[in-house]
């Protein structure tokens, strides 16, 4: 196949070499198929664990000080993302009561069912866990954890982690009459949203990974291509690098749905290309989106979105600094887009919090007055969507220092 037969375009894929003889179509016209080119396997990073158990101390010592000073007396929380952020290992849930019982003073204790107290001891730093046999009632022994570790007058305040579901809040709720119950969501977010050089150094990990296997995914794009082939290879490319994940592979018209499903055409030259994902380790997880231009050369039209996306994002960077209101952000590159006359096609707020989840606080939205600090992870995503046509999304991942914005991923140049 002809170098011509893949991207073409110099600024959206400057750093996304492609080499033609690295892809190939079999024989008998089977359609394409996808080889990983020796040369973008050279990021091989392992997911060996790197937080330490001082690092879930201070943490967990964090949350017992914004617990007393939220006046707060306990906080429960069943696993998930800030279950693990706590004790170092998320079990999983299911109908079967896991509950992590954190008291304002004292050491904290799990909850579980008794076959699977030596599974999560191995992997957790919590070490005080009581088991549950299955005939038993686990709320009732949630119950009797929360008498021992709560104040002696045997009712207060609890905060309950946000996601718990909400048959175990009506279960706890009875096996705890006289307990208030409140969201812990204010305690969660304030500890998670700055992140420490140890968590900083795993998205960066993370990233990098990332950016790597999208390099590997565009060097394969070949003409008759599914966008589920195409993200069935994304996602392999980011597992040979040691890290699981996947996104969004979205052609032509498709790249117009900002969360278009993998339902689009088969892939013809001359068209949009456009990729949004990311991948995790240790925990941690990154998110970009490239759009770039499958063809001989980008039509006007394409050239002109682009560069006026590309335009808003480096806006929004520009005015980052500690302090700036998070809706002044997504202001700024709403500004550049609505003033080029695509205002309506921008149809998302401009980005969002980054770390153990994807998408969580802060939220760079009209309305959130919340100032940046030091420390503080998200995405710079504009957009410019023209249903029928195509759209265009440049994302990349950031960080806030005390002198600004650094990105941390690489970005592309304009057109």
């Amino acid at each position: 196949m002809e170098r011509r037969e893949f991207v073409a375009v110099a600024g959206a894929v400057a750093t996304y070499p492609v080499r033609s003889a690295e892809c190939g179509v079999r024989s008998g016209g089977s359609g394409p198929r996808f080889r990983t080119p020796h040369s973008a396997l050279r990021t091989r990073l392992a997911q060996e664990p790197s937080l330490s158990p001082a690092v879930f101390a201070r943490r967990l010592e964090r949350a017992r000080a914004e617990l007393k000073a939220r006046r707060l007396d306990l906080l429960i929380a069943t696993p998930g993302t800030n279950y693990e952020y706590l004790t170092g290992y998320n079990p999983g849930r299911s109908e079967r009561l896991i509950a992590l019982v954190l008291p304002v003073a004292g050491a904290p204790a799990v909850v579980c069912p008794s076959f699977e107290v030596e599974r999560i001891k191995r992997h957790s730093v919590i070490t005080e866990l009581h088991g549950w046999e299955e005939q038993e009632d686990p709320h009732a022994l949630v119950r009797d954890t929360v008498r021992r570790l709560g104040p002696r007058s045997g009712s207060g305040t609890i905060a309950l982690e946000s996601s718990t579901a909400y048959q175990t809040f009506l279960a706890l709720g009875r096996a705890l009459p006289g307990w208030k119950f409140v969201d812990a969501a204010p305690v969660t977010e304030r500890l998670r949203v700055i992140k420490s050089p140890e968590e900083v150094a795993l998205l960066r990990r993370a990233i990098a990974m990332t950016h790597d296997a999208m390099a590997a995914t565009f060097a394969q794009l070949a003409v008759g291509a599914t966008e589920v082939q195409v993200a069935q290879a994304l996602s392999r490319e980011m597992e040979r690098r040691g890290a699981p994940g996947g996104g969004l592979v979205q052609f032509g018209p498709s790249s117009a749905l900002p969360h278009g499903g993998p339902a689009g055409p088969t892939l013809a030259r001359e068209t949009a290309v456009l990729i949004d994902c990311g991948c995790r380790v240790g925990g941690y997880t990154s998110d970009i989106t490239r759009t770039i231009w499958f063809g001989d050369s980008p039509s006007d039209e394409f050239r002109k979105v682009f560069n006026v996306v590309h335009d808003a994002q480096t806006a929004a960077m520009d005015l980052g600094r500690p302090g700036t209101p998070c809706q002044e952000m997504d202001r700024a590159a709403r500004k550049v887009i609505t003033t080029a006359g695509y205002g309506p096609f921008f149809t998302h707020r401009l980005g969002h919090g980054l770390g153990m989840d994807g998408h969580e606080p802060e939220y760079l939205v009209e309305g959130n007055t919340t100032h940046l600090g030091p420390g503080m992870v998200f995405t710079i995503e504009p957009g410019i969507y023209q249903l029928g046509k195509f759209g265009v999304r440049i994302e990349d991942d950031c960080v806030m220092t005390d002198n600004g914005v650094e990105v941390l991923s690489p970005r592309v140049a304009k057109l």
